[in-house]
């Protein structure tokens, strides 16, 4: 089975840039949509931006603008671009890899462990 591994995250000041990273490693079946959450101390998990397989790409409002998702569906990475950095953005990240039915819908998904933002202020 294979596992998700990010990297990238840190410790930023605000206006700040940081670039995470989601790989595989081992195998994982056949994926369509490749995605970045993140989940604040005391929130819920929210969806920060997805890529999918046809280049089709969606983003949170409170990121547009700000982050960029990009992905190589040959080699199974995804990637988050992160500019003018918020301390509203401190969250732990998360990658999700998926073959979605519907968006949002998945009949089969991989998560990472997260990796830890800290935006100072």
């Amino acid at each position: 089975q294979g596992q998700l591994v990010e990297s990238g995250g840190g410790l930023v000041q605000a206006g700040g840039s940081l670039r995470l990273s989601c790989a595989v490693s081992g195998t994982i079946f056949n994926i369509n949509t490749m995605g970045w959450y993140r989940q604040a101390l005391g929130k819920q998990r929210e969806l920060v931006a997805t890529i999918t397989s046809g280049g089709s790409t969606n983003y949170a409002d409170s990121v547009k603008g700000r982050f960029t998702i990009s992905g190589d569906y040959a080699k199974n990475t995804a990637y988050l671009q992160m500019s003018s950095l918020k301390p509203e953005d401190t969250a732990v990240y998360y990658c999700r890899f998926g073959r979605a039915l519907l968006p949002g819908l998945y009949e089969y998904d991989y998560w990472g462990q997260g990796t830890q933002v800290t935006v100072s202020s």
